[in-house]
């Protein structure tokens, strides 16, 4: 909320508004993060609903921008998704401070929805628009499967394990279509940045693993880390490794761009 996203707006398209966006986000997300530390309670459920305002206006900002142009090509898509996510995650964060089990989740599932749709959503969603352009077969690839991937793994919440199993063996394929372009992008720019993308591309390697394991072990008997060992794994691993020296470097990249 604090790190991610905020950098993350500094790199949308300028008929999107990347300047503003990066100005007000923090007035959002600062309650959001503090509802976290404190008890559940009335507090908490005013904060994290003051940052599930904040993330509505991204889905505002994706809507003007698609009836601005009326085009959905790949890299729209994932734009629109890296928009459209974190409203999930707060929606998530508000039931989570309210005690309130949605559609059924329990309290645990809802507070991992909150990191996984800020980092599997925002972050993958925003970088695979970003790789995307100028037009690749591998990026069009990419910037399809991961707002796909994305979307069945969400749905497999409702329908069941084999549906989330197929949701993240898109998402896999599509996190890694995003990582042969950043490793590729990594060869033509200067050191710094080309570390920030490597790293950001090979943490994809391992993490996706982790993930399809997950999956199907809830399929079919077959070894998975438990719970706890994911979060420190998986997702510390795509929160720092991909998410963060992935916006970091293309940061770097709009940078020497001019």
């Amino acid at each position: 909320m604090l790190v991610i996203v905020p950098l993350g707006l500094t790199l949308l398209p300028a008929t999107i508004g990347r300047a503003t966006g990066a100005r007000w986000w923090l007035f959002f997300a600062v309650p959001g993060v503090v509802s976290l530390w404190l008890p559940r309670g009335p507090v908490s459920i005013v904060l994290a609903s003051i940052y599930l305002v904040g993330t509505l206006v991204l889905i505002g900002l994706a809507a003007r921008d698609f009836l601005r142009h009326r085009r959905l090509r790949p890299r729209e898509l994932a734009l629109y998704t890296a928009l459209v996510t974190p409203s999930i995650a707060a929606l998530a964060l508000v039931a989570e401070r309210s005690s309130y089990e949605l559609f059924g989740f329990t309290l645990t599932v809802l507070s991992l929805t909150v990191a996984h749709f800020h980092f599997a959503g925002f972050a993958a969603a925003l970088i695979a628009f970003l790789v995307a352009g100028p037009r690749t077969t591998a990026g069009d690839a990419a910037a399809i499967s991961v707002p796909l991937g994305t979307g069945i793994v969400l749905l497999g919440f409702f329908l069941g394990d084999p549906v989330e199993l197929a949701g993240a063996a898109v998402l896999t394929a599509g996190m890694w279509l995003v990582g042969w372009n950043l490793w590729r992008r990594s060869r033509h720019t200067d050191r710094t940045t080309a570390v920030l993308l490597t790293t950001s591309a090979a943490v994809l390697v391992i993490t996706m693993l982790l993930a399809l394991s997950w999956a199907l072990g809830h399929v079919a008997p077959t070894p998975y880390l438990p719970l706890e060992w994911m979060v420190a794994t998986h997702g510390l691993a795509n929160a720092v490794g991909f998410a963060l020296c992935g916006v970091l470097a293309w940061r770097r990249l709009r940078k020497e761009a001019g």
